[in-house]
């Protein structure tokens, strides 16, 4: 499968360093947030907040923590919608040889190797490896040097062992980079961002980008491997699990929220991309603890 065509961001760690660690504490500007791939791994730490998570072809949304390593060339936009209090998100972003190419062959970096190639496909920990990993990640601000880069062999190490994650990309995707092509299809993802609780013409989408409809259809369908319909509606339902996680309105209100304008076809989107019903997710929403 095709995926969307990103932008390439260029990485540079601070001098004297082979990695790049970075924290903030501010609620993140999504319209803002692009479309972007890099070489660089890139290890992503958020102990308090809520935001929409899309990396490759996975789209879903995330109340309160997460723990994700998005391996080398994988696309993904921003994360966190917004921070609550005490919240912060930390990155670390990191060459697959940072300590040299040699390095990897030897018998002890295997297991960190492997970790490294299933990162292609996204990977995000589970809670008992958030509990553990998430506030080293943090204290990796504190170090530099040498000492960073020991702490931070013992996250990778740890994390590399670990069986506590999920895949996001199971069925795995093909990249294809065209960087020149990267404002059409970030125009059209923060179109759809703006506009999914609203009906999207397709004459106005493709206005957007200059194409006519079949053309933009066609494309759409080539780089992102689904149709127009399909993405607006995951993200509609995307923003309906967090509606129904953050707020108290009612299912039919959350339905006409998300733009969707049919109760009935509410419920079939919600139950195809999520496996349940809406009612049944709200239900075990409110057992799960984080």
């Amino acid at each position: 499968m095709i995926i969307k065509k990103p932008t390439l961001e260029k990485i540079s760690p601070s001098f004297g360093s082979s990695i790049l660690v970075r924290q903030h504490g501010e609620k993140a500007d999504k319209n803002n947030a692009f479309w972007h791939f890099h070489p660089e791994l890139e290890l992503v730490y958020v102990n308090k907040g809520q935001g929409k998570t899309h990396i490759g072809n996975h789209l879903s949304y995330f109340n309160n923590s997460q723990l994700i390593l998005i391996g080398a060339n994988l696309p993904h936009n921003g994360f966190t919608d917004r921070l609550t209090a005490n919240g912060t998100e930390t990155t670390v972003q990191f060459a697959s040889n940072f300590l040299g190419d040699d390095f990897l062959t030897v018998p002890e970096m295997a297991n960190i190797v492997a970790l490294f190639e299933r990162a292609k496909k996204g990977i995000r920990f589970q809670i008992d490896t958030k509990k553990k990993i998430g506030l080293k990640i943090e204290k990796l601000l504190e170090h530099d040097g040498l000492k960073r880069m020991i702490k931070f062999l013992e996250i990778l190490n740890h994390l590399s062992k670990t069986d506590d994650y999920t895949l996001l990309n199971a069925d795995g995707i093909a990249l294809e980079t065209n960087p020149q092509d990267s404002n059409k299809i970030n125009t059209i993802y923060k179109y759809i961002n703006a506009n999914f609780n609203e009906h999207i013409a397709l004459d106005d989408i493709a206005n957007e980008v200059s194409m006519t409809v079949p053309a933009f259809c066609r494309y759409f369908k080539k780089t992102t491997g689904k149709t127009f319909t399909q993405l607006v509606n995951e993200y509609r339902v995307v923003h309906a699990t967090k509606l129904l996680n953050e707020s108290q309105m009612s299912i039919a209100d959350v339905c006409f929220e998300c733009g969707f304008n049919n109760f009935s076809h509410f419920n079939k989107q919600f139950n195809e991309i999520t496996g349940k019903s809406a009612s049944q997710y709200r239900k075990e929403i409110k057992h799960i603890i984080q």
